[in-house]
């Protein structure tokens, strides 16, 4: 799906912060697949994760602002298996008939717009607040300001996590695991 995505935007791997964007929509292998085709990385800020838990990604060309996503067509299984030779095992089967499928077979590509637009997604790494609830740095323009307070998402929206207790030393975080 990485290469498919690039090449239909007009871009090359690896891609950076100037030239693209991947969104992905699961955790997981797929995610690892995406980064090896495209060389994108949390790290380098080229690769995002929102984890719908769907096998998709939109593939973003920054210089043009436009936006593709794909994502695999209802009966690739299906069609995949037409194009498999006759192998022992049904995954490796599976997997040829991947690679032999066209991709306008295999897959969906819808051209999308962004919300946020591409200009809050790419963020500002320079910005950084903190919190008036929790008192936690925000940085890259995530926080949420509502009235004249400032909210990281967490505690605007919920997040992950209920805070139970005060911050813990090191002596005591060690221990938390054996109580």
């Amino acid at each position: 799906m990485g290469i498919a995505g690039l090449a239909a935007l007009g871009l090359e791997a690896p891609i950076t912060k100037l030239t693209g964007l991947v969104i992905v929509e699961t955790d997981g292998c797929f995610v690892d697949g995406v980064e090896v085709a495209t060389e994108a990385t949390v790290g380098h800020r080229t690769l995002r994760v929102k984890d719908y838990g769907k096998i998709a990604a939109t593939f973003v060309d920054v210089s043009r602002g436009t936006a593709l996503r794909l994502s695999p067509k209802a009966d690739a299984r299906e069609r995949a298996r037409q194009f498999a030779p006759p192998v022992a095992s049904r995954y490796a089967a599976q997997l040829e008939g991947y690679r032999r499928l066209p991709e306008r077979e295999l897959f969906d590509f819808r051209i999308v717009n962004l919300t946020p637009p591409l200009e809050t997604l790419l963020s500002r790494p320079e910005l950084r607040l903190n919190c008036d609830v929790c008192g936690e740095e925000i940085f890259n323009g995530r926080e949420i300001i509502s009235g004249r307070a400032i909210f990281c998402q967490s505690c605007e929206a919920g997040g992950y996590y209920v805070v139970e207790s005060r911050p813990v030393t090191s002596l005591q975080a060690a221990s938390i695991g054996s109580v």
